[in-house]
This record gives structure tokens, C-alpha cells and sequence, in this order.
């Protein structure tokens, strides 16, 4: 039996290659998926179904393409909001042979309406389950979101609840399979590791806990989430099915000129924050290549072209698989070399960084001045600086135009990566009167503590 795992960083997505006997499925494969061929092959194994836990939101699913490639049939569960023209339906209690292994198809909707977790039996050991791919219903530490179905809250989160009992029923031995692991924005408290089973999770997560239905249907109706405008192009895509992704997974060289001259919708600069705010090209925004799973969404739309600037190589092919993995590749190339064109007197732009001590002499009385925080609200609420204004950084997007360009920003986060994001963003858009607060609430924090 082979069980392999395959993380995708930034998003956090977490899909599995399982096989037995010459025979393999997939579970939840991104859209760069020659990774999950090239597996079975050195494995001697033919991939022949694809399963698909649920609709994903925040990644193109990669099983139309994998499909493709292998012939595999590819299972989806019933009652999407509109039919999955790549796959078959799978219902509650379908069984698949994979080898000696059998995959059992179990309905667990909350999530979304056609949330599948797929059971994993091994027929050597048959009277319980080995484990459970649980999709986005359960998480090591926490469980799956609710909030994509507005007008259906208490119902959704209800129907949650019951999914997780049918998940506990399975016994302590199962080990669980999440699709994704700490750091998605599919969840708030996944613990920071990526192995557990149904027994831990039973004893040790805190939403399992709640044993009472209604409790648990209070508790995440009023959860805060956000839903970054690109989670209805993945929507579309995983029910249309994405195209495959580029041949080449590494951007067309640019010189500085071309960079310059490129007239692309969006100039990207990829290096670290404090890179960034040394010094950058006129007009780019700050997205640090481990931030692009998390942001590039709010900020680039579908079809919208995008430069970027990067330290080296290795950053500008990490950025095109990020920006594959959500369907915004359409980059037209890449820039290497911000400290050399500034050997040669290349004008850039910095964005200033100060530190608590001014922060305070500001808070007394500064004209034309707003410290604007840019952290989740749920992060706002445990803790805040009194006379601070809040925008989340994904929301400004739209909410820039609130703002005054004659007034003077100086942007916060936890730490100021988010913070030079939004900094970057609101360069972008023509405002000029910017700092960053350096550190931000962990800064505060250490001199008020």
C-alpha cells in the first residue's frame, strides 16, 4: 500500500496519491498536477479514479486535467450549486476498489452542499476504517467554514454538526486526511501539524467539543471570515473545469526597460517587505512571493496582466506557481535586479518605517494623520490601539477609495508584512503620504506590556 502526501505551500493545501496492487486514486489534486503521474509511475502504479472531496474555493482543482492525462475517472459528490461537467456523481455509501484498498464514498454537506469525505478500508483488516480523507468538514485542530451559503447560515452549520457526527462515528482508530492544514484560509485553529485520528480529534478540537447542536450553529454564524473576490473564479473553474497550466512554469525574462514599458495591469514586487520599502520601482505594489496564496486574490482579478520583480530566479518560478494554482497567470514576465538598477540611477520610490516612540508622538496630536490597521477583524477585536482606524488589507481593494490621498497613512499590521502589503497597494493607486509602522502590534505590545 502506498499513502503519499503532497502539500502545496502558500495555499496550505494538503492532497493525497493512494495505491495498491498497480492501482492509485487521487484525492483533491491541484492544477499542477504532473507531480501525482510522475509518483505512481516510480510506484508502478496506473492512477484510475480522482475523487474530489468538495467545490474548492480557494484552488483550481486539478482533476479535469488529470483526467486528461491518465483516463481516471473522476468522483464528485451530489448537489452542487451546478453540475460538475468533468465528473461522476459518487453518493453515500459508493464503494471504489483501488487494489486491495476500498474508498467509500460518505455525504458530509456543511461546508458546501456537495461535501464528500471519502473512507479509506484496507479488505486485509476489514471491519474498520483505516482513515478518512475528510475534505474541508474537518481539520486537525478545527473544522471547515460555513459562510458561503449567506442565506442559509443556521441550516449550513447545521448540517456541519451533523456531518462531524458521522465522521466521530467511523471510531477513534481512523486516521484522519484534511485537504488542507494550518495557515488556509479555510479555517481559523488548525493545529500546526498535519497527522492526527478521529480519537485525538474526538478529546483534543475544540469545536468537537460542543457537543449541543444550536451551541455549535451560534458558534460559527458568528464566525468571521473573509471571502477574497478570486473565490468565484475558483468556483466557476471547479465546476467548468480549468484549462492546464502553463507548459513552462518559469516567467519570460524582462529587462528593466521592458518592466518599465510593459503596461501591465499590475507591477508586482515579490521581494521581502523590507526590501520593498528601501527602495522599488514607481507605481509597483508589494506582495512578498509567500504572500501571493493569500493576497494576489484581492488584489488581481481574472485576465488582468501582471510584471514582476523579484530578487532572483528561484522567487519570480515560486510566483508563477502560486499564481497558477489560482488561475492569475497571466504574467507577461519577470524583472531581476532592484539593487543593481539602483547602482546605476534608476529612480525608485521607498515607503518609510517607523518605530513605536513616533508612533506615539503621533497619537498625540499629529494633523492629517491616521494610523490605519489592517489586520482580521477577529485579530482587531482581542486587541487594538485606541485611535486607530481598520481596514482589512484584502478589503482595500475596493475600500482605497474611502480614503484621502491628501492625508498622511501610516499602515499597521501584526508584524508589517500585511501592513507593507497595504502600503504597496495603496502606493499603487497614487497615494504618496506613507510609512509603515515597523513591527506594528507586536512592537506596541512589547513597549506596553
Amino acid at each position: 500500500m502506498l499513502l503519499e502526501k503532497i502539500k502545496t505551500p502558500g495555499l496550505s493545501h494538503l492532497s493525497y496519491l493512494v495505491g495498491s496492487d498497480g492501482q492509485a486514486a487521487v484525492i483533491d489534486p491541484r492544477r499542477d498536477c504532473a507531480i501525482y503521474l510522475e509518483k505512481a509511475r516510480a510506484a508502478g502504479l496506473e492512477i484510475t479514479h480522482i475523487f474530489e472531496t468538495h467545490r474548492n474555493e480557494d484552488l483550481v482543482s486539478g482533476a479535469p486535467v488529470l483526467a486528461g492525462m491518465t483516463g481516471a475517472k473522476v468522483l464528485h459528490g451530489p448537489n452542487p450549486e451546478r453540475p460538475v461537467v468533468y465528473a461522476k456523481t459518487a453518493r453515500e455509501g459508493d464503494c471504489f476498489a483501488i487494489g486491495q484498498l476500498k474508498i467509500r464514498a460518505m455525504e458530509t454537506p456543511g461546508h458546501t452542499d456537495d461535501h464528500l469525505a471519502d473512507v479509506l478500508f484496507d479488505t486485509a483488516y476489514p471491519d474498520k476504517a483505516v482513515g478518512v480523507f475528510t475534505g474541508d468538514a474537518l481539520f486537525v485542530g478545527d473544522v471547515g467554514r460555513t459562510d458561503f451559503y449567506p442565506d442559509r447560515r443556521e441550516e449550513v452549520a447545521g448540517l456541519l454538526f451533523d456531518s462531524l457526527r458521522k465522521l466521530l462515528a467511523l471510531g477513534d482508530q481512523a486516521i484522519i486526511y484534511p485537504a488542507h492544514g494550518a495557515g488556509s484560509v479555510c479555517g481559523s485553529g488548525m493545529a500546526d501539524r498535519e497527522f492526527s485520528t478521529i480519537g485525538h480529534e474526538r478529546l483534543n478540537n475544540p469545536r468537537l467539543q460542543i457537543t449541543d447542536r444550536e451551541e455549535f450553529i451560534r458558534l460559527k454564524v458568528n464566525e468571521n471570515h473573509y471571502q477574497p473576490p478570486y473565490f468565484r473564479l475558483m468556483e466557476r473553474l471547479n465546476v467548468e473545469g480549468g484549462s492546464a497550466p502553463p507548459p513552462v512554469m518559469r516567467p519570460r525574462r524582462l529587462s528593466l526597460a521592458q518592466a518599465r514599458d510593459c503596461k501591465a495591469d499590475h507591477l508586482v514586487d515579490i521581494r521581502e517587505p523590507m526590501a520593498y520599502a528601501s527602495g522599488h520601482l514607481p507605481g509597483a505594489m508589494s506582495l512578498p512571493v509567500d504572500m501571493i496564496s493569500a493576497f494576489a486574490g484581492w488584489f488581481i482579478h481574472e485576465g488582468e496582466s501582471v510584471a514582476l520583480i523579484a530578487s532572483d530566479e528561484d522567487q519570480l518560478a515560486a510566483a508563477l506557481e502560486h499564481l497558477v494554482r489560482i488561475a492569475l497567470d497571466n504574467v507577461v514576465g519577470g524583472y531581476v535586479g532592484m539593487v543593481p538598477a539602483a547602482a546605476k540611477g534608476v529612480a525608485v520610490q521607498q515607503t518609510p518605517m517607523i518605530d513605536t516612540n513616533e508612533v506615539e508622538i503621533r497619537l498625540g496630536g499629529a494633523e492629517g494623520w491616521t494610523l490605519l490597521d489592517v489586520r482580521d477583524a477577529d485579530e482587531r477585536a482581542k486587541s487594538a490601539i485606541d485611535g486607530s482606524h481598520h481596514i482589512y488589507v484584502g478589503q482595500l481593494n475596493d475600500r482605497w477609495q474611502e480614503l484621502d490621498k491628501n492625508r498622511h497613512y501610516t499602515l499597521m499590521c501584526a508584524s508589517g508584512m500585511r501592513a507593507t502589503v497595504a502600503a504597496g497597494w495603496l502606493a499603487s493607486r497614487g497615494f504618496e503620504k506613507l510609512d509603515i509602522y515597523l513591527g506594528s502590534m507586536g512592537a506596541w505590545k512589547a513597549a506596553h506590556d
